[in-house]
């Protein structure tokens, strides 16, 4: 890069950062503007404009807000008063967010459940969630009830939208409360450094854990994107992600409602109707994650793919094999890939930066930035601490856990938890570069480059050991998922008796027959000798998340026994030209040592 297109990247790099900092500059953990008078402020300003649209509806700003504070009012008619739960068990629907709005109007802290959760996993989130009342959608009444008898004590529960035997129609309740909004005072003394609602982690390898959000936190989630792509009161978002995460119902949702533009509620991702959507509803932005990306990409090509208007897609997960030619094929101009969590406090976007990057922290803004990279051993699962005590940095494009240094007198870099202590207390790591210093384990390792942008490479528990060499399953992913016909890959190690490390696996879900010697010629030339696959899984579908991450906990444990295991099996064995099917003499031989690897 010459001096002249050095200069000129830094000061759009600048400009693009001194634009997100200042929108979020009024955002004070001391301060008593919280998420509601954030949202009031947009109501007042676009009252009359489209602010929220699904297939048979269009709600203004100001019907968002009635809505809001009819919820608002029903609230104090029951009785319930600041710090009290309420659980929202419902799907992506156009009432979502001015559901949530009503309840933080006076102090209530809304639970956003996930709506694909049942049994157990849902009766342990109301539980943690201490909620003392439950909306239910009406639509998912049979998972409320496999989970209901494993509580001791039920919340008050309202059926909404329609009608579930033995429960109070909550929408027509609201047809009696007034619309006006609820005074101030019902939310008097609360801080953007209190609680706004609860949020669940995505429970990838056990069961959820409750973030708290604070108002700050939030407020910085649902402007920072709106300012990020310079989004307009024009622009729509289309929104396909759930609404009860971070990613959509924050991120997603603020980019658009912020600026004035309105949200495009989709009940659920469809692949075969993306497109079709995109056009119908003249999106222009859209938020993303980074595998409904690559469902996408593998999708047939659909005559309306560079029809549409989107202009900025904005997310997370986008892995650099799918960048490219997710950006190409569908015409996309803008892309903003950030790194977030949603109980974390480090955050970072790459708006102008190269394809695969998550952000930049230059070392001329440190003071600006929280972050760091610290070197990690992926077999103790430990960070590694020099003859001082303290961590150790990582050098440049050396792959290591990031961490953000928590600062409680800061809006962006506070960090505070989760509702119990003792999961709260396992993501802190103290006396880092200094004694008494405490920093946030976010759980991924990362690299950065020489100009300091930041890279993914994997989760810490996902990357593993083989043949004295780590193996990081997202660069294993990326390899399968570019051979002929394979649309995801899941890349897990699993543990052969008499072997040190854990041997990498995939489950692959594939649209057609899968060629063994083809695919196995595929991963020689294409990985290192420690990095490639031994086994093999040919699934149907691949268990992930309501935000599409891939979850492991299962695969892991079923391994590679033709006995747990429906799905075929297949190893790689020595230097045979292609995968081979298991057998369970097979299988025998591996566990015994007979067929070595």
């Amino acid at each position: 890069m010459g001096i002249f297109q050095t200069l000129k990247h830094e000061y759009c790099y600048l400009r693009d950062v001194t634009r997100i900092l200042r929108s979020v500059k009024h955002i004070d953990p001391k301060s008593h503007h919280l998420v509601c008078d954030e949202m009031e402020g947009w109501v007042d300003k676009h009252k009359d404009r489209i602010a929220l649209i699904d297939d048979s509806r269009e709600w203004s700003f100001q019907q968002m807000d009635d809505y809001a504070n009819r919820v608002a009012n029903w609230a104090l008619q029951i009785g319930l008063k600041p710090g009290d739960t309420v659980a929202i068990f419902m799907r992506n629907r156009l009432e979502y967010i001015p559901l949530w709005f009503g309840f933080t109007k006076i102090g209530v802290l809304p639970a956003l459940l996930n709506f694909q959760l049942l049994d157990t996993a849902l009766a342990h989130c109301i539980k943690i969630s201490d909620a003392r009342v439950l909306i239910l959608d009406h639509e998912l009444a049979e998972q409320w009830d496999s989970a209901k008898d494993k509580l001791d004590n039920l919340p008050d529960t309202h059926a909404a939208f329609g009608e579930v035997k033995g429960y109070p129609r909550f929408e027509l309740a609201l047809n009696d409360i007034p619309p006006s909004r609820p005074p101030r005072t019902h939310r008097a003394g609360i801080t953007g450094a209190d609680q706004c609602m609860k949020m669940f982690t995505s429970g990838t390898t056990g069961l959820p854990k409750a973030a708290k959000v604070t108002h700050v936190r939030a407020l910085n989630y649902l402007i920072g994107f709106g300012s990020a792509s310079n989004a307009k009161p024009s622009d729509r978002m289309l929104m396909v992600l759930p609404l009860y995460h971070a990613t959509g119902g924050l991120c997603g949702a603020g980019a658009a409602l912020s600026k004035g533009g309105a949200v495009i509620v989709r009940p659920k991702f469809s692949a075969s109707k993306f497109w079709d959507e995109a056009v119908q509803f003249d999106a222009t932005l859209f938020m993303y994650v980074g595998e409904l990306c690559r469902f996408l990409l593998s999708t047939p090509p659909h005559p309306k793919e560079r029809a549409h208007k989107i202009r900025w897609i904005m997310g997370n997960g986008l892995r650099p094999d799918v960048w490219e030619g997710f950006v190409s094929r569908f015409n996309i101009p803008h892309v903003i890939e950030f790194y977030g969590a949603t109980e974390g406090n480090v955050s970072l976007m790459n708006v102008d930066g190269p394809v695969g990057a998550v952000g930049r922290a230059p070392s001329y803004l440190r003071s600006r930035f929280n972050c760091d990279i610290i070197r990690f051993d992926v077999e103790s699962g430990e960070n590694i601490r020099g003859s001082d005590g303290f961590c150790v940095r990582t050098n440049e494009g050396e792959v290591g856990e990031l961490i953000g240094e928590i600062r409680m007198d800061s809006a962006r870099f506070r960090f505070d938890g989760y509702e119990t202590k003792s999961a709260t207390q396992k993501k802190i790591l103290r006396d880092v570069f200094n004694k008494g210093d405490a920093w946030f384990r976010t759980g991924d390792l990362m690299k950065r480059d020489g100009l300091d942008y930041f890279y993914f490479m994997d989760r810490v528990g996902d990357t593993f050991r083989w043949k004295a060499e780590n193996v990081a399953t997202g660069e294993v992913a990326a390899v399968l998922s570019a051979f002929p016909g394979v649309t995801q890959a899941n890349v897990y190690g699993v543990a052969i008796p008499g072997y040190d490390g854990r041997a990498g696996m995939a489950s692959i879900v594939s649209e057609q027959d899968v060629d063994m010697a083809a695919l196995k010629a595929h991963i020689t030339v294409s990985l290192p000798h420690y990095a490639r696959p031994v086994f093999l899984r040919l699934s149907q579908e691949s268990e992930t998340t309501g935000t599409f991450k891939f979850k492991k906990t299962n695969l892991v444990k079923a391994g590679f026994d033709p006995a747990n295991v429906s799905d075929p099996l297949y190893v790689a064995i020595n230097d045979a030209t292609a995968y081979q099917a298991i057998t369970l003499e097979i299988y025998e031989k591996i566990i015994t040592g007979e067929i070595r690897l």
